[in-house]
């Protein structure tokens, strides 16, 4: 992970049958989901899943993914998805980090970009909302 910040969150994931392909490996788009849920994870740990996300009456799209495939994940194989927020105040960086659980070694890494729209107009938000950075003030301050 390039940069850890203060709020993480972790999940497991073994790689069922469905996310191999004619090779054994985990076929590449199906990291994005294990990145996704270790997102939630993390947006759950600040107080902003879904349910909050929907309600603040911003939509959240994700307007940039960088994924770097380091070593090919197979069928079975029990990973760690490491997800961290590094951004906030004006939109939403996270940076994350792929490991097989076993041997600790890197299969990738990755980073997800998103920025508020206001839900009515549709209108790209200059700076995060107060109902997100006020739940992000909130965690690091109990994180003390």
């Amino acid at each position: 992970m390039r940069k850890q910040g203060a709020i993480a969150a972790a999940i497991d994931v073994q790689v069922p049958f469905h996310d191999v392909d004619l090779a054994g490996v985990v076929w590449h788009g199906h990291y994005i989901k294990y990145l996704e849920n270790a997102r939630w994870a993390v947006m759950d740990r600040v107080g902003f899943g879904l349910d909050a996300m929907k309600e603040s009456g911003f939509l959240w799209p994700i307007v940039g993914l960088e994924v770097k495939y380091v070593r090919a994940a197979r069928y079975g194989d029990h990973l760690r998805v490491q997800a961290s927020l590094i951004e906030w105040e004006s939109r939403l960086v996270l940076n994350y980090l792929i490991l097989d659980a076993k041997d600790g070694a890197r299969v990738g890494r990755a980073q997800t970009v998103q920025v508020a729209v206001e839900n009515e107009t549709g209108t790209l938000q200059l700076v995060s909302p107060a109902c997100l950075v006020e739940r992000v003030q909130a965690c690091l301050n109990e994180a003390k």
